[in-house]
């Protein structure tokens, strides 16, 4: 049976979610070592998208062959701060389902700090799949916050990708995504259908 149309399924505990990101050794390398993405070359001022499904960030970034996305980070954000994000959050495009109209769409996205997107989920192949995953755009002060405050630890997880891509990986190494429950408040502001 299929999951849900639009379903946020993640690695997460009781305070932390675990999302993923893909950048150059410069950025990688210091931000692993010191859980922080702080006197890196990360740059506050563009948007920076965080993404909770492992096989959409293999899609994203070529299985780390992308110029740039060399290195894998898996970074456990606390769950409050993900949740934050998402209570700003705009949709990347209007959606008649959950805004009135595009005036009030193009409204809150004019003021929202957060984009949220939903794109075919990939499989291990990275073909799409018929269901979607979600990717969250963090800009200005949820920027901030992401860097200053929400991360907890960061890993680099680049011979992970390396061992998955190359089918040398256990099955059990692969990171256990599940359903993460939302508020009915949080749900309607993303527009999920679970």
């Amino acid at each position: 049976m299929n999951p849900p149309q639009r379903q946020i399924r993640a690695v997460f505990d009781d305070e932390t979610i675990t999302v993923y990101q893909a950048y150059s050794a410069a950025i990688a390398v210091p931000a692993a070592a010191n859980d922080t993405f702080a006197g890196t070359a990360f740059k506050l001022d563009r948007m920076t998208w965080i993404k909770p499904s492992f096989l959409w960030m293999m899609y994203r970034s070529g299985w780390r062959t992308k110029p740039g996305q060399e290195h894998v980070l898996a970074i456990q954000i606390t769950r409050a701060g993900f949740e934050e994000a998402l209570s700003l959050a705009c949709l990347s495009h209007f959606n008649q389902d959950i805004y009135p109209d595009q005036a009030t769409w193009a409204q809150r996205k004019q003021t929202s700090p957060v984009r949220v997107q939903w794109d075919p989920e990939r499989s291990i192949t990275l073909e799409p799949l018929p269901w979607r995953s979600i990717q969250v755009g963090l800009s200005g002060t949820a920027a901030e916050h992401y860097v200053n405050r929400w991360i907890v630890h960061i890993t680099d997880i680049t011979p992970l990708v390396h061992e998955t891509h190359g089918g040398t990986a256990e099955p059990s190494a692969r990171p256990r995504e599940r359903p993460y429950p939302l508020g009915s408040d949080l749900k309607s502001i993303i527009g999920a259908s679970w």
